[in-house]
Order: structure tokens, then C-alpha cells, then sequence
């Protein structure tokens, strides 16, 4: 949380001490200008208390100097300067933010924020591969904006099913609570309301539907008030191709983008996983929102590349899999199968009837052009439904075609592919999985109305029957080989299956929940608001616990739920008919954060329906070839809608029996052009990745700004040696202990250090890295588990009332070693520095806090200084010998009472941390020609220290052997 100071009014840093009601207090992050949130150092949750600062009296508190007394070992020493480093929410470093979040970022991850930092304005394309963490990259760039000043408010523009997650992602790893803007809430947020104030400028930060917004009665309003830094997620679905054609909805996405981007105050980062796709004239529009210049810019040329390349982001996973020598887990194979099945004999006895009814719908050309192909879209809509299930061919005969409604041919098909087709760029998954209407105005003929209602009580009584269902009786086997298979983890892989119809999703979990009685099996569809949808699922996992689950859904869950941490595996019940939608699926189980090696998924087809044939070959087959050649995964081209629909009307107008129902797609002229065009766009999306691959942050400048945050905040390693080292001090047992992490045993640890724990049991296990086990803690700074570790710590050794055994931490230490050949000084400081930015506002101040330790050797009146190399080898020198308590006193005593006479040293040592800190803030932020730092100093960049320093901790080494 960043702190903020003008001439009237001090505001505190979190994890700052004041003294306010005649005690002190520590400041925790739900504080703001005018409410402290404070808790009393060394009270717990339930002491923490409110403070209006207009109303009482809050001054900065300064610890107490140690007391002589208060004497613990080398240990204790160590554990003391640990969880300073570790506690702290306002450190030093080049980055504001950092040490506030409660997400680690991967030194990948620094490069977008890097490159925006360098940047007036900040114009950013972050277009790296799916599972990568493009969410955590574009929040932290927002948060260290919003942090320094630079940007005043938020708004996430993002497809409606992203909204909820995008809220949760901001509120749980950013700390920043965003609204919702959706058709659901914006009239409870209107309400509220005064004069002509704008939901935008109430509140701050948002998260709003682009669909909705979009509209010509909002945009205008959202344009007016809309704040200073805007992130557009899917931002590839807002901008049309080279000759201006799309939908009438991307048409209004992107005239709402452009109108935005003309201010060129506004910041704005676009973020998507499929740039061009092939596409030239759609990607320079894209990239036309960064900077107007870059959508006629040669892109071919060393120049055009080097200025695309001031705002773009875009890695695949081998360019980030050990990026600066930290491992990024991922899955290391998605293992893609196939199963078939063939239709029961009841099963094929209505399919044929029902493609005969369809062949006859198709094939009658009777009445007009336009009747003609409402019936062509009814009867694709049917044997789409048919190969679904009976549920779903029960619901599409009972519903009119959405077609039907259509005044004209055009209007027909563009509601008929809406309807039927999996478009690639649909508006949003949401009401995607609708069943579609086989019905059209009405049947001419009493007996094709009898034909409708056999066929659809034919339907009704196959969906009784499950046990004449083949593909079900598939799903279930194969669902039992994946429970126990053992590849992923000792409870096997856990599925998520997905449907295309809402009744077929239904159908499959009442046949699941008899399969498996032991299982949890949950469904999830578009029935469901967003927020619910996360919510049952949430209540699965936590019903399962350990054991078996199966999670069915329909497409709506296809993206914005991350389910990477509890499912292993997709199955594929319906094909999707668009490979995009296929990505998508297997794209929530195969990303960063999941911990099984293997992902699995499994595509299942009929052998003898014909359609899914044409399916799996001319799409889905050909969609896996590109990406395992290429490696990357490239959309579908645009005429694949036509192309399909041609293939499948040259089936159905054709024989008479599901046995003619195949074509040779080899020689089909629409499927062969297709594949060209598909492999031609790949090729071009390969290019453009290599073209346009991130060059402006190099990874040495990358390693510099990690560096600069370490040293302020600790070493990964760091983190591991204190959470060990302090449980085992508080009387914990470390059971297990390896290079994966560790288990620890906090039975007999004070019941106070559970408290701040969290602790659900008698033990607690830590990965030593992202993923990790479900529930387990991570030796992060920034994990729940390690933050309380760490304040209880800090607390018990700065507060002399608490009982020893909760104490493990002080402030004084007396220890003979061999590493020193005479008497030897180290201080425990805390530094606490001024950092004033500039902002869009004007200036603006921040506190950053810092742990560092300083050492002399010889007498506190005569002192030789040690340099940092010398310091570091002083603070691995390990105890020897033992040394009496009073000659431990006595030498305390002196040492604190000559503390004074060190002053100057120490207001040298804040002034250089000062500096240092100028300097990196400097170096991050800027570019490569250097201009900005002129710029930076002159407008009001200053870093000032706050004298005088904390002295927390006093700790003499002595030769083991004697005082030299």
C-alpha cells in the first residue's frame, strides 16, 4: 500500500508503528487518508481496532532502544533481521507495489511493468501464450501506476464471463476492490448516484462488461468519466480486419477502443494471447490503438520492428520456462486422445429417421429462398442436437428456430450460424449454450407435424433409457480409467467434461452421479451468473476434498474460471465446431499453477454419424497438426463457418443412409483451401512471433530490478531458512524436509503462533514453489502463512511483555565465534525513506521501508566501519563458545550507551540507502537512449530519508578465544 504525504496531513506506511489511546500500534493495509486500521504490536485479529485521525491524536512512534537484558543467541540475531525483511508491506526497492501484493511475480512477469514504466503514457501490448499469467502481468503494471501516482484510477474492459475472475484476480492478489459494471448491477450502482457524477468516478476501480459498455446509451457516458488507465482483456475481439468488415458488435468494440486511445493521456494496456492470427490488416489496427503511427509503419524493417517493440510483450513458454535461471513449472505434455463409439441399435433407428426427416427439409425446394434455408438451418440444428444426446434432440424439436424470425436471407444465416456454429467471434460464451430450434413457422403438412412429435417422443423415451446411450456408456469407462490412473498424483486425473447444450450437461450428470456414488460430480452452465458458476465450483472441490470429482459444464466455463489447481484432465463429450473453443477447454487445466506434470484430454466422436467425422477432420485434427508443428496455436480462419456449412449441406443432399454420409475431404476443394489458408495464417502468426519477439528489456536489465527488490525484501532462499529456522525455535517439528518443500508439526507450538498461522490442523505443509499442493502454503513473502510467521516474530521481539517462549527473536546477542579476531558490532537497522514521484496530479510521497545491518569493529568510540562485503562475511560467522550473561550485560550496556557517538555513521549509511534507492527507481524507468532521466529529476523525483534511523537490534561478535 503506498503511503502519501503533503504539508498538513501524515499518512502512514503499512507496517509502520504509531502511538495513539496511550499504547502503540502497527498499520495494516485496509488503512487510508482518513481511518488507521491498527492492531497493538503484539495483539491479535481480534484486538484490532479503528483510528479517525481527525478526531484523535496518532503521531509516528519510534521502538524503544534494547535493553541489555534482553539477550538471545546467533539464531535469534538472524531470525530478527529475517522477518523484518519478510514482514515489511512498504519496502524499498524500484518498485512501489511489490511488497504489498500478495502474489510473488516470476522475474518474467517484471518484464511488461518494466517497459511500462518507461513509457509518458503508457501504450502496452501484453500478447503472451495462454497459461501464461497475462492477468498478473497487466495487474501489476495497474498496481504500481495506481501506487506511484501515475494513474488515478482502473477499469478492466473485459468479455462479461471474465468479469468475476478479473474481480477476484484484483481483490486477492493486488489488494485493489473493484466493481462490477454488468447489465445486473449497474442500476444498483446508479443509484447511489449525486447530480452528474459518473459510476466511473464514485469508483475508482472497475470491472466492466465490453459488450455492455460498448452500446451507443453508454459509451459516450463511459467516455466522458472513463478513468486514466484502462486494461482491455480479449483485446483481439475489439478490432475488425484491414477492409473494416465484422460484426456489428466488434465494429462497436472497436470504435469504443479508438475513442479511447485518441486521448493520448490515457493509459492504456491491451492484453491477448492471439495478436494476428494471420490477419495483417486486423493486427496493425490493433497495434494502431498503442500508437496511431504503428498501423502504417513498415513492420518488415529493422526501424518498424524497434518501435512496435516499445510496447509489445509476446513470449511462448520455451521463451519463459527458465527465464533467468528460476524454473516456471507447466505441464510438460498435453496428451490429446481419441475415443469412438457407435450408436445402439434403438440409438440408430431414430438417428436415420431423423436425417431422413433432414434430407427431406433439405432437399425440398419448395417456397422461397428464404424458407429454404430457415428449413437448412432447422435441420442442421436437429442433427447437431442428435449427436449431442436424446436430451438435447428432445429440446431442439420442441423449440422454434431462432432462424424463423429472420425478414431475410441474410438475416437468416447470420442467426442460423449464431445459433448453430461455434462462431469465432462470438459476442460472449454467455447463452452459448442454449439448445438451438429445429421448428420452423409450421409444418405444411399434418404429417410432417406428426413426424415432429414422434420424433421428439422417440428422443424423450432414448433419454429414459440412458443404458442405449453408446457415448455415455463411453464417458463413464473412460472416467474410470482416469480416476485411477495414477500418472497424476496418487488420486488420479480429475475431469472436467464439456458440453454443448445445456439439456446434454444435465443428461450427463444425472448418469454420472448413478455411475459414481462416491464421486462429487457437479454441472455448471449458462443458467448460472457468472459469480455462481465459480462458486459451484468452489463448493465441489471443497465437497470433494481429497477424493474423486467430476465437474460437468458447458462452454460457458470455457474461460474466466481457472481450474488448473483441481482438474487434470477434459473430456470433449461434445466436439466443438471451432477448434478455438477446443483451446479454450483445455486451456483451463493446461496453464501455469497446475501441478501435475500430465494433462490429459480426450476428444469423443461417433464413427457413424458423419458429422463428427467431417468435424474431427477437416478441424480439430488439422488444428493439433499446426500447433505441434509450429508450436503455437493459430484461430481458425474466418471462412471456416462457409466452409463447414457447405461440407455438411454436400452431405446431407446426398444417399439416403447414414453409410453415404462421408465425403472424401481430401479432394473437396472447400476443405483443401481451408487448410491452406489455416497453414498460410500460421505460418504468418510464427513469423510475427519471431519478428516481433520482446527486445527492449534485456534480462540483464530484468536481473538488475529483481537484484534491487531482493535486496530490499530478501532472497527466495531467505524466506526457506526463516520459516524453518523460527518453528523450530517456537518448538514446531519439521517432519519432512526436501527440495519440493516441507512438512512441520505445530502441535506443540504457542497457541498464539497458530493463531497467526491460520492453522486448520496440528501441521502444515509448504511448497517451496508455485504450483502447490491444495492447501498447502508456499515460501513466498507474500503467503498468508509466511506473512504471520514473520509479524509474530517481529511482535513478540519488539514487545518486552510477552512470555519468552513466544519470543524466540531479540534484540540483543553476545556471540564468540572464530570468525572474528576481535570484538565486532553489528546494528540492526530500520530505515524509513521519502520517495516523491512524479504523478498526473502533481508530486506525490511515499514511504518505503527498509532492514539492513551495519557493523564496526573495535570501540564504539573508535570505530572501523566494515564495507557490505565485510558485513556479509561477519553475518555467516557461526557461535563457538559460549560467554557468560553478566559479561554479556555489561558488554551491552556499554556498547548501547555509546550508541549516540555512532550517529553519524548511521545518518551516512540512510542517506547512501537513499540514494541507492533513487538510483534504482531511476534505472527501471528508463529508456534505453536515456532521455528520461533529465525529465525524472527535474519533475520532482526525490528521495530523502526520515532521520533518525530504528535501532532494533545490537549483536557483538567476540573471538572465541578471548577479546584480541
Amino acid at each position: 500500500m503506498s503511503v502519501t504525504t503533503d504539508q498538513t496531513t501524515t499518512r502512514y506506511a503499512v507496517g509502520s508503528l504509531v502511538h495513539a489511546r496511550g499504547r502503540d500500534w502497527v498499520v495494516l493495509p485496509e488503512s487510508d487518508a482518513t481511518l488507521l486500521v491498527l492492531r497493538p504490536l503484539g495483539g491479535g485479529e481480534d484486538d484490532i481496532a479503528g483510528v479517525l485521525t481527525d478526531y484523535e491524536e496518532v503521531r509516528p512512534a519510534t521502538f524503544a532502544p534494547p535493553s541489555p537484558t534482553d539477550l538471545g543467541d546467533d539464531r535469534s540475531a538472524r531470525l530478527l533481521r529475517d522477518a523484518l525483511r519478510i514482514g515489511f508491506r512498504s519496502t524499498g526497492g524500484p518498485f512501489r507495489c511489490l511488497a504489498g501484493l500478495a502474489v510473488s511475480p516470476r522475474p518474467y512477469q517484471l518484464v511488461p511493468l518494466l517497459l511500462a514504466l518507461r513509457q509518458e503514457t503508457v501504450r502496452l501490448l501484453i500478447a503472451d501464450d495462454v497459461g501464461i499469467g497475462k492477468t498478473v502481468e497487466a495487474g501489476l503494471v495497474a498496481a504500481e501506476m495506481l501506487a506511484q501516482g501515475s494513474a488515478r484510477g482502473l477499469t478492466v474492459l473485459c468479455p462479461p464471463s471474465l468479469a468475476t475472475q478479473w474481480q477476484q484476480e484484483l481483490s486477492q492478489k493486488f489488494g485493489l476492490d473493484a466493481e462490477l459494471v454488468l447489465p445486473g448491477t449497474v442500476r444498483r450502482l446508479e443509484r447511489g448516484l449525486a447530480g452528474d457524477e459518473s459510476i466511473f468516478t464514485r469508483h475508482p476501480v472497475t470491472v466492466v462488461s465490453t459488450d455492455f459498455i460498448k452500446s451507443e446509451s453508454r459509451r459516450h457516458e463511459f467516455l466522458r468519466a472513463a478513468p486514466d488507465l484502462v486494461i482491455v482483456d480479449e483485446a483481439h475481439g475489439s478490432v475488425n480486419d484491414d477492409n473494416g468488415r465484422g460484426s456489428s458488435g466488434r465494429t462497436q468494440r472497436y470504435r469504443l477502443l479508438r475513442d479511447l486511445a485518441d486521448d493520448d493521456q490515457r493509459h492504456l494496456v491491451l492484453v491477448t494471447a492471439t495478436p494476428h492470427s494471420g490477419n495483417e490488416g486486423a493486427f496493425r489496427n490493433l497495434i494502431g490503438l498503442l500508437d496511431t503511427d504503428l498501423a502504417g509503419v513498415d513492420l518488415s524493417s529493422e526501424q518498424g520492428r524497434r518501435a512496435l517493440a516499445q510496447h509489445l510483450v509476446q513470449r511462448r513458454r520455451a521463451d519463459i520456462r527458465h527465464y533467468l535461471q528460476q524454473e516456471t513449472q507447466f505441464p510438460k505434455d498435453r496428451q490429446i486422445q481419441e475415443r469412438s463409439y457407435l450408436l445402439t441399435p434403438s440409438h440408430r433407428d431414430l438417428f436415420d429417421d431423423v436425417l431422413a426427416y433432414v434430407r427431406g427439409q433439405v432437399q425440398d425446394t419448395s417456397g422461397t429462398k428464404l424458407e429454404q434455408r430457415v428449413r437448412w438451418w432447422s435441420a442442421l440444428s436437429l442433427l447437431r442436437a442428435m449427436a449431442s444426446s436424446p436430451a438435447a434432440a428432445k429440446a431442439t424439436l420442441a423449440t422454434r428456430s431462432a432462424s424463423a424470425l429472420a425478414e431475410s436471407v441474410r438475416v437468416a444465416d447470420d442467426l442460423g450460424r449464431a445459433e448453430v456454429l461455434d462462431l469465432a467471434e462470438d459476442e460472449a460464451l454467455d447463452g452459448a449454450d442454449a439448445t438451438p430450434g429445429a421448428m420452423t413457422d409450421g409444418e405444411p403438412t399434418s404429417r410432417g407435424r406428426r413426424t415432429l412429435k414422434q420424433l421428439q417422443e422417440r428422443a424423450e423415451a432414448l433419454q429414459a433409457r440412458p443404458q442405449d446411450d453408446a457415448k455415455l456408456a463411453l464417458l463413464v469407462a473412460e472416467i474410470k480409467k482416469l480416476l485411477k490412473d495414477k500418472e497424476a498424483g496418487d488420486a488420479g486425473f480429475h475431469p472436467i467434461v464439456f458440453c454443448r447444450f445445456i439439456q446434454t450437461a444435465h443428461y450427463v450428470t444425472d448418469a454420472l452421479r448413478t455411475a459414481f456414488p462416491k464421486a462429487a460430480v457437479e454441472v455448471v452452465t449458462g443458467e448460472l451468473a457468472a459469480d455462481e458458476r465459480s462458486a459451484r465450483v468452489a463448493e465441489l472441490v471443497e465437497r470433494a476434498g481429497a477424493g474423486p470429482k467430476v465437474l460437468v459444464a458447458t462452454d460457458c466455463l470455457s474461460e474466466g474460471v481457472n481450474l488448473q489447481e483441481d482438474f487434470q484432465a477434459v473430456i470433449h463429450y461434445d466436439l466443438a465446431w471451432n477448434p478455438t473453443r477446443h483451446e479454450q477447454r483445455e486451456g483451463r487445466v493446461d496453464r501455469f499453477g497446475q501441478p501435475s506434470d500430465v494433462v490429459r484430454a480426450l476428444l469423443l466422436y461417433g464413427e457413424d454419424t458423419g458429422i463428427d467425422g467431417i468435424i474431427l477432420d477437416v478441424l480439430l485434427r488439422k488444428h493439433e497438426a499446426i500447433r505441434k508443428d509450429l508450436g503455437i496455436s493459430v484461430a481458425v480462419p474466418p471462412q471456416s463457418d462457409q466452409v463447414l456449412a457447405a461440407l455438411l449441406e454436400g452431405v446431407l443432399m446426398r444417399g439416403a443412409n447414414h453409410e453415404q454420409m462421408t465425403l472424401d475431404l481430401g479432394v473437396m476443394p472447400q476443405a483443401k483451401g481451408l487448410e491452406d489458408d489455416w497453414r498460410s495464417s500460421a505460418e504468418e502468426e510464427r513469423k510475427s512471433r519471431s519478428r516481433f519477439a520482446q527486445a527492449t528489456i534485456h534480462p540483464e536489465e530484468v536481473q538488475a530490478a529483481l537484484d534491487a527488490a531482493r535486496a530490499a525484501m530478501g532472497e527466495p532462499a531467505d524466506v526457506r531458512s526463516f520459516v524453518a529456522g523460527a518453528l523450530r525455535e517456537l518448538g514446531a517439528d519439521v517432519v519432512t524436509e526436501d527440495a519440493k518443500g516441507m512438512t512441520v508439526d505445530i502441535a506443540n507450538t504457542p497457541v498464539g503462533l497458530r493463531d497467526a498461522l491460520r492453522a486448520k490442523g496440528t501441521s502444515i505443509t509448504f511448497s517451496a514453489d508455485l504450483p502447490a499442493p491444495k492447501g498447502a502454503a508456499v515460501l513466498q513473502r507474500t503467503d498468508p502463512t509466511v506473512a504471520g510467521l514473520a509479524r509474530f516474530i517481529l511482535d513478540g521481539a519488539l514487545d518486552a511483555q510477552i512470555s519468552d517462549e513466544q519470543r524466540p527473536a531479540r534484540r540483543c546477542g553476545m556471540i564468540a565465534t572464530h570468525g572474528v579476531d576481535q570484538i565486532t558490532t553489528a546494528l540492526l537497522l530500520r530505515l524509513r525513506t521519502h520517495v516523491t514521484l512524479p504523478g498526473r496530479d502533481g508530486e506525490r510521497t511515499h514511504v518505503a521501508e527498509e532492514a539492513k545491518i551495519v557493523a564496526f569493529s573495535g570501540s564504539p568510540t573508535s570505530p572501523r566501519w566494515l564495507d557490505p562485503d565485510e558485513v556479509d562475511q561477519l553475518m555467516t560467522a557461526l557461535p563457538d563458545a559460549n560467554v557468560a550473561r553478566d559479561v554479556a550485560v555489561n558488554t551491552m550496556a556499554a556498547v548501547l550507551k555509546a550508541v549516540p557517538t555512532l550517529e553519524p555513521e548511521l545518518v551516512r549509511v540512510a542517506h547512501q540507502v537513499a540514494e541507492d534507492l533513487r538510483s534504482a527507481h531511476v534505472t527501471v524507468r528508463t529508456a534505453a537512449r536515456g532521455d528520461r532521466v533529465g525529465r525524472l529529476a527535474t519533475h520532482g523525483l526525490d528521495v530523502t530519508p526520515e532521520l533518525p534511523a530504528d535501532l532494533l537490534g545490537v549483536y557483538v561478535f567476540r573471538p572465541a578465544g578471548g577479546v584480541a
